[in-house]
């Protein structure tokens, strides 16, 4: 009987611990450069930072699975970065970027984290950054069908995300609020807070999803951390410590 009992603990022991997914989104990639700073771009930082905090998941977390959108310089499609996370059945979805001011603002003082959970934006600089980072459909071969006519340039187009209701907001809202207590803590970077806004890449994920901002590119102390091999490892470990948290 104890041999039976032992067996029964090992088949659920093994049920509880099977793989949980997270897909990591390096913003950006290939023709698509991101933003841009003096020496960098934007493309280059978000990647250094997925594959480190994807090194960090896979060599800690046992029982989660790792899949990332790209691992190398290449252009992957807005819609098709979806489409793998929810082809995988992930559990998770985090896209890595960096912020910018607004065009021809070169050499700014602006500086900090910011995460993004999808919603509609309530001020005009989170309706900014959506147009910035749904931009990025326009170097697409026939966006206008695949996104139904949807014009990331256009304001009256992010109506839509007002009568969207996300099942995953709950959620979502708690691991970008982690996010950003750790780039706080574990980063000592500027809090720029929670927003919500109209991504497309996240209205298309169907599980809790978070876009994050590492910093402004166009701001010459924050490119330089950015850059840094400690800058990477610092934010990668602070996404990670709160991938941590929020799993549990």
């Amino acid at each position: 009987m104890k041999r039976i009992l032992t067996i029964i603990a090992c088949v659920c022991l093994c049920i509880s611990v099977q793989a949980y997914t997270v897909v990591i989104d390096a913003g950006h990639g290939g023709k698509d450069a991101g933003a841009l700073g003096a020496k960098s771009k934007e493309k280059n930082i978000n990647l250094a930072v997925a594959l480190e905090l994807g090194r960090l998941i896979e060599r800690n977390c046992s029982g989660v699975k790792v899949i990332y959108t790209r691992k190398t310089d290449t252009f992957v499609e807005l819609h098709e970065r979806a489409n793998i996370a929810n082809k995988a059945k992930a559990d998770l979805f985090i896209s890595i970027h960096a912020n910018s001011t607004a065009a021809g603002r070169k050499g700014t003082t602006v500086r900090g984290t910011e995460t993004y959970t999808l919603g509609m934006h309530r001020a005009a600089e989170n309706l900014e950054v959506a147009k910035r980072e749904n931009t990025v459909i326009t170097l697409e071969a026939g966006y206008q069908q695949k996104y139904e006519g949807f014009d990331p340039k256009s304001s009256e187009s992010y109506i839509i995300f007002e009568l969207m209701q996300d099942q995953n907001m709950a959620a979502s809202v708690s691991l970008a609020k982690m996010i950003q207590k750790q780039f706080s803590t574990t980063a000592k970077r500027v809090d720029r807070g929670v927003h919500q806004a109209g991504l497309l890449v996240l209205s298309q994920t169907s599980m809790p999803a978070v876009l994050v901002e590492l910093g402004y590119i166009n701001n010459a102390a924050e490119e330089r951390y950015m850059t840094s091999s400690s800058g990477v490892s610092a934010l990668a470990n602070s996404i990670y410590k709160a991938f941590v948290e929020y799993k549990k």
